[in-house]
């Protein structure tokens, strides 16, 4: 199966953001477990950035907990992440499209994703995009391997890079 590129992800993430100059970014998943901590740990990466137009959330296993301060802060985009099963290499960064999105994903959340997502461009009237990041489902009580921490560490820095050069523009 080919996999989207980072070059992807970067055009498509581009794409999405073109002209926000508020974006909410929202980490979802149980940081205490190795097979659901992923959207956490990019967040708080973004979140150490301290970024001009971006807002990060740490929703945890409830991203439902979240839609009253995105609601408050009128993002122009948000950008969930979260661990998914993307059928990709342990440690992929890819842009999920909302049909494809199971219910059943994880059983962390509260409520679906999908949702939330269209709780979101509803009631906060904002366009929403899901980041997956593929856990190695071979090691769920282990977490990455170290390769696929690796693989993941050198995603998660593309991921930062594109944030930061969509949000050079942005005046705080």
């Amino acid at each position: 199966m080919n996999r989207p590129s980072r070059h992807n992800l970067a055009a498509g993430l581009r794409r999405r953001l073109k002209g926000a100059c508020r974006i909410a970014v929202v980490g979802i998943g149980d940081e205490l477990s190795p097979f659901d901590r992923f959207g956490m740990v990019a967040a708080k990466e973004i979140k150490k950035m301290d970024l001009p137009g971006i807002k990060v959330f740490l929703a945890g296993t409830m991203p439902e907990s979240i839609t009253g301060p995105i609601r408050t802060l009128h993002p122009d985009h948000v950008i969930l992440l979260d661990a998914a099963e993307i059928g990709a290499r342990p440690g992929t960064i890819e842009i999920i499209k909302p049909g494809t999105i199971s219910a059943g994903l994880f059983s962390t959340h509260a409520l679906p994703l999908s949702v939330v997502m269209e709780y979101m461009e509803k009631n906060a009237d904002t366009k929403v995009t899901l980041l997956g990041i593929q856990p190695d489902t071979s090691r769920p009580d282990k977490g990455l391997s170290p390769a696929g921490e690796d693989y993941f560490q050198t995603n998660l820095k593309s991921l930062l890079g594109i944030l930061r050069d969509i949000c050079s523009g942005i005046t705080p």
